[in-house]
């Protein structure tokens, strides 16, 4: 994949809601057709990188389904690729709407061994004020939504400042 599809990706997960009447019906449909299409497109070789742009896709809270290519697809990555993306999109996994956010490090500690490895050992160079963002963020979920089961908790390891 290139730069171009990443960015694509990005701009295409902002998912027309239901409320938007700026946008006609058939643009929005064409917009979320297409973003599963980029989705459904990756083969797991675009590297880190393209793991960090389908985490930055995840913009909208109501995305109709559109999501669930996009969740297929970060399985599709190598572990460790998968880690380390997914840290890549720090600052963007602290805004996306909590239920993406928690589907995102859900599909994480679910993965097989090396994915949260190397999200733990990426995440150690980070600045402290994003690495608290991200810890703000696992203990929300580990607390009281998607990380709530035992065998999901403490797997990411967030070093405090």
């Amino acid at each position: 994949m290139s730069v171009d599809w990443e960015v694509e990706i990005v701009e295409c997960g902002d998912i027309v809601q239901d409320e938007d009447d700026t946008i006609p019906r058939v643009e929005a449909e064409r917009r979320w057709n297409h973003y599963v299409e980029l989705a459904d497109s990756v083969t797991g070789d675009e590297g880190p990188e393209g793991v960090a742009a389908i985490v930055s896709s995840l913009r909208v809270q109501y995305d109709y389904g559109a999501y669930q290519s996009a969740y297929g697809a970060l399985e599709r990555f190598p572990p460790a690729d998968l880690g380390k993306g997914i840290i890549l999109a720090a600052n963007e996994l602290t805004r996306i709407p909590h239920d993406q956010s928690g589907d995102v490090i859900l599909t994480l500690v679910r993965s097989p061994a090396g994915a949260a490895e190397a999200f733990n050992e990426v995440i150690k160079s980070f600045p402290g004020d994003v690495r608290n963002r991200i810890r703000d963020i696992v203990d929300f979920h580990e607390s009281d939504e998607w990380l709530v089961e035992d065998e999901d908790k403490g797997i990411i390891k967030v070093p405090r400042e």
